[in-house]
């Protein structure tokens, strides 16, 4: 095989299961939950309890699919396998473009948290965050897994003093306090704007989660694949109970719910009525990290994405070069390119051009979901008995479930006033996405898994180990 086209099986397993906490942990959870909060009352962290229920599903049936068969092109894979060419184009094209369109958006994210203590044009800040996560990048697979090690590491470094320092607070174990938890029934109950709100809150819950399914493509580029992604994602269901659930557990106890500081920053206001100093500054350096994070991981996932398509020829086939050190450097600039074309857009037309990529991509992180599950049913259906290392739950009955639980998450979009733009301009990048595979099939692109692969268009397993 083409050394020129192989990545190198250089990530630790230590830095796989970091990569997964580090895509549920996102910058969502430390500014957007406080609005949440103010939407749903004090029982909004059922929201993230059913929401964390349905995200542990979706990657049960992707540890299934991934410990089965690892590759670097994972559940766009999986959706060729299953349902078709046009499904695998579908996630692979969509989900690079989810990613590069959040690569511009933590860029400016990233910019507007350290103009809290540099002064200089958010563009400039963008770009520098931009170029750094490249950089990064580029050098070597391992150089990203570390920094997304330690960026996750100090993430939940910060949820763990938040739920120590905060399980003590609400208990009394402070000073000067006693056991209250009255935030929860004060201000017009526990559910202030009913049961419903709860599952309202789902749509916007579900997006601060995305990330966590990074961690099956990154495991191709592990020593042991299958055994690294197994024991990702066994981490990933004891995080999101404990860090999402028990954290929005006690935002909503130490902070009434309908305070408009929420809104802001909650683990701010927490640790202000706690009595914490400094709480804003350590919070704005914990969100940077985040924000950090989820920008280092969009372009890891990003170039990966379009190394697998130009290797399916439904990209330019110069995306699968690599460097001496496996890293897919073509695929990297191409999406960092995108990625710089969305902070112009941002600093240029931010309620025009940039808001129109924003909405276009919005539901598309869905569309992918519903596609992961669809695939895993097909696919469980044709497995022999006693090959899958890992197997999804009380299959079919809950694979369905989960099914129809994302389904139901994009009807709820559609009858949400605030996400209906959304849901219809993503639909229609689907629609194009549908089109120009329909043009690449046309014009001989497009191979099937089972087709021989030859140098000039490499598996989208490329992955040997050094």
């Amino acid at each position: 095989m083409n050394s020129e086209r192989q990545l190198h099986g250089n990530l630790k397993p230590r830095q796989l299961s970091m990569i997964a906490i580090g895509g549920v942990i996102g910058a969502g959870l430390f500014v957007g939950s406080g609005v949440v909060i103010n939407d749903a009352g004090p029982g909004a962290f059922l929201s993230y309890a059913i929401t964390g229920v349905l995200m542990i599903l979706v990657m049960r049936m992707l540890g299934e699919m991934a410990t089965s068969n690892p590759s670097t092109g994972s559940f766009a894979d999986y959706a060729r396998r299953a349902l078709g060419g046009w499904a695998g184009f579908s996630v692979g094209w969509l989900y690079w473009y989810f990613w590069v369109i959040v690569v511009g958006f933590e860029a400016v994210a990233g910019a507007k948290v350290i103009s809290y203590w540099i002064d200089a044009p958010l563009w400039l800040l963008s770009l520098g965050l931009m170029m750094l996560m490249t950089c990064t990048n580029l050098f070597s697979v391992s150089s990203f897994g570390e920094f997304e090690f330690w960026f996750a590491g100090i993430k939940v470094a910060a949820i763990v003093v938040f739920l120590v320092l905060g399980g003590a607070f609400v208990l009394g174990v402070w000073p000067e306090r006693t056991m209250d938890f009255s935030n929860l029934i004060v201000h017009d109950g526990f559910l202030p704007h009913g049961p419903e709100a709860i599952f309202s809150a789902i749509v916007v819950v579900i997006f601060s989660m995305v990330g966590a399914e990074v961690a099956t493509i990154a495991a191709a580029e592990t020593r042991d694949p299958a055994r690294s992604v197994t024991k990702a994602m066994k981490s990933v269901v004891v995080r999101i109970s404990i860090f999402y659930v028990g954290s929005l557990f006690l935002l909503a106890v130490i902070v009434p719910w309908n305070s408009t500081d929420l809104g802001a920053s909650p683990f701010v206001t927490a640790f202000t009525v706690m009595g914490i100093p400094f709480a804003d500054t350590l919070m704005n350096a914990v969100v940077l990290t985040a924000v950090l994070s989820c920008l280092n991981s969009g372009l890891y996932t990003s170039s990966r994405m379009l190394f697998v398509l130009a290797a399916r020829r439904e990209a330019p086939v110069a995306l699968t070069r690599v460097s001496r050190r496996g890293v897919p450097v073509v695929a990297i600039l191409a999406s960092s390119v995108v990625g710089f074309l969305c902070v112009l857009a941002a600093a240029i037309s931010p309620d025009g051009v940039f808001l129109f990529l924003l909405n276009s991509s919005g539901a598309i992180i869905l569309f992918v979901y519903l596609l992961i599950a669809l695939s895993q049913i097909v696919l469980r259906r044709r497995a022999k008995e006693g090959e899958l290392k890992v197997k999804m739950w009380l299959f079919p009955g809950l694979s369905v479930l989960t099914a129809a639980a994302i389904a139901a998450v994009l009807v709820q979009m559609a009858v949400t006033p605030g996400t209906q733009i959304s849901l219809t301009l993503s639909c229609l990048s689907w629609v194009l996405v549908l089109g120009v595979y329909l043009v690449v099939r046309k014009r001989g692109g497009s191979v099937t898994i089972a087709q021989p692969v030859h140098a000039e268009a490499p598996s989208s397993a490329l992955v040997a180990a050094e």
